[in-house]
């Protein structure tokens, strides 16, 4: 392993030294592997474009968010600027390093968006993001080559396993009743639960090492490796996408249908809800850890969930916003 880091940490500062002037362009490209620009842009795709890839969308995405999880307390990685200080923090993160949620979040998302659309221009795009997104991470000192290639390599496993699967659950769900699918979507997210706090709590002796501490310091942020939070974001979105897509589909379905104007109008209702939810609440409610933050980190982000899937849908359908 220490051969790989050291071989890594040479290919960060090679890449670093090319020039100040990548720094903004790589920051660009990076955001389109962030959580927040995918909470704006999955809405974006469900409400406005195609309904039945938004939903693949939202699912794979939460999927790879909690395997990123398990993944990096498994590996335990570093960051590169945390063990080198020749290393420039050029984006700073709290997060282990291995794998790459960036990287296995873009191969998840559009790769699923690549695959689902089957037009040669838009693969081009998605394949040219995924690539462009994994190098980012590694240009801004976040990431070691190894972590952005593991992060592609269980995005890819993650994206063949969601094509092959994904019409046989659906279908097996559509045989259940409104109760059963949501009692399958909370089961799901308390077995997210009961894995991701086993995993936290075989890691929470995790000592960082003081020069890890030392080094990132550098970026104005301490590491702060085994944080359970994520877990309940995770667990809470799947259940609230899984309780109002099963309202929605109670209801008659949702299509994102309808004139340009509705469907821009729909976007800019759709989200102030996010907004309301995801970062208003976030702001009311305590953060740090404890079964009471615990709790209510996982209802505000059911209450996302069910908003983007479920709530934001049916007032569309109510004030006659999906017809032409």
């Amino acid at each position: 392993m220490q051969t790989l880091i050291d071989y890594g940490v040479s290919i960060v500062i090679a890449l670093q030294s090319l020039g100040d002037w990548l720094t903004p362009v790589m920051i660009f490209f990076t955001s389109f592997g962030n959580e927040d620009f995918f909470f704006l842009v999955l809405p974006l795709i469900y409400w406005s474009i195609d309904s039945a890839l938004g939903i693949r969308v939202a699912f794979i995405l939460i999927a790879s968010n909690f395997i990123n999880l398990l993944g990096k307390l498994a590996f335990m990685g570093p960051r590169p600027y945390w063990v080198s200080s020749h290393v420039r923090p050029l984006w700073a993160e709290t997060s282990l390093g291995a794998p790459s949620g960036h990287a296995q979040n873009s191969m998840s998302v559009w790769g699923i968006i690549a695959a689902y659309r089957k037009r040669p221009l838009e693969t081009a795009i998605c394949v040219f993001l995924i690539f462009i997104i994994g190098l980012s991470r590694i240009y801004l000192g976040s990431h070691f080559p190894h972590d952005v290639v593991l992060g592609w390599l269980i995005g890819g496993i993650l994206l063949w396993a969601f094509l092959r699967f994904w019409d046989v659950v659906a279908a097996w769900l559509l045989t259940k009743t409104f109760a059963q699918q949501v009692g399958v979507g909370f089961l799901v997210s308390i077995l997210f639960v009961i894995v991701g706090f086993t995993a936290t709590s075989l890691r929470s002796d995790f000592q960082v090492p003081q020069d890890w501490i030392t080094n990132a310091l550098r970026s104005g942020t301490e590491p702060d490796p085994v944080d359970p939070n994520g877990i309940f974001t995770s667990a809470g979105t799947l259940f609230g996408l899984a309780f109002g897509a099963a309202w929605t589909h109670s209801l008659g379905g949702y299509q994102a249908t309808g004139p340009f104007w509705k469907r821009a109008v729909r976007y800019l209702i759709g989200l102030v809800g996010v907004i309301l939810f995801w970062q208003v609440l976030g702001g009311v409610f305590p953060r740090g850890d404890g079964v009471l933050v615990y709790s209510l980190r996982f209802l505000r982000y059911s209450l996302v969930g069910w908003w983007i899937a479920g709530g934001a849908p049916w007032i569309f359908k109510h004030f006659n916003l999906t017809t032409s």
